[in-house]
């Protein structure tokens, strides 16, 4: 297949799956329950950070993290007391537990009050065609409060060879436009020719099939070479190639 060839198939396959229609079984549905810009960026990384396992588990554990912060979870963030806290403690998805939650409202509430917010902490030393030093100087930011060793393992570090799939999937749902009232294009500081393709075994083996991955591993060499070969394709919009590489491998077994 021509490069030609492949953009116009890709092309095709992102015409496809990048509609609404799919938001009912994907955890990205969480946030759209929200209209303020903040419930729908906190809601939206709170849920990208459980985004693993069974699709199902994940979407009914981020409405269970949502029931927890009265369904206003900005308002409960910037207002909670530690009694309310308290609350969150016997919350579980997998790995993630109560008192990592109880961590994560902290630092979002240092993040909004000393940060500016989460578009800010995100928008620190992004360059022209890639975010993941932002991503990593954002883990430095959220655990600049005390907390326990365990919880760090929840924020990716690109620096340390991550491919930091939940995050760059969050940085999709708030940067990318949302002519087709799926991502949101909330936030304007970042560009979405920044911006990587969420990572993951679905999207990986779609890309190695296709040729633009050569190295087995899922890790950051990985996401750096996808991201060089999504560049060819679409300078401007790589990531909107995260829809057709993960349809392809979900709905088709590509």
């Amino acid at each position: 297949m021509t490069q030609e060839e492949l953009k116009e198939f890709l092309d095709a396959k992102v015409e496809q799956y990048n509609r609404p229609d799919f938001l009912s079984t994907d955890p990205l549905g969480i946030p759209h329950r929200f209209t303020k810009k903040e419930d729908i960026e906190i809601s939206g990384f709170l849920t990208a950070t459980i985004a693993w396992g069974n699709r199902k588990s994940i979407i009914n554990n981020s409405e269970r993290m949502m029931e927890l912060l009265d369904n206003s979870p900005f308002d409960f963030v910037m207002n909670h007391q530690e009694k309310d806290l308290e609350n969150l403690q016997g919350f579980v998805h997998r790995t993630f537990n109560g008192e990592d939650l109880r961590y994560f409202i902290r630092s979002l509430n240092n993040i909004y009050k000393q940060h500016g917010g989460l578009e800010n902490a995100f928008a620190l030393k992004g360059d022209t065609t890639s975010l993941q030093m932002s991503i990593s100087q954002f883990k430095t930011i959220f655990f600049e409060l005390d907390h326990q060793l365990r919880t760090t393992k929840h924020v990716s570090d690109p620096q340390k060879g991550s491919a930091a799939k939940r995050i760059n999937m969050f940085l999709r749902w708030m940067v990318r436009n949302n002519n087709s009232g799926v991502d949101f294009g909330i936030w304007d500081k970042i560009s979405p020719s920044q911006l990587s393709c969420p990572l993951d075994v679905h999207s990986g083996n779609v890309a190695r099939k296709l040729g633009l991955i050569q190295r087995k591993q899922n890790d950051g060499k990985a996401l750096a070479e996808l991201d060089v070969n999504l560049r060819k394709l679409d300078s401007q919009d790589p990531v909107k190639y995260d829809f057709a590489l993960f349809g392809l491998g979900v709905f088709e077994k590509f």
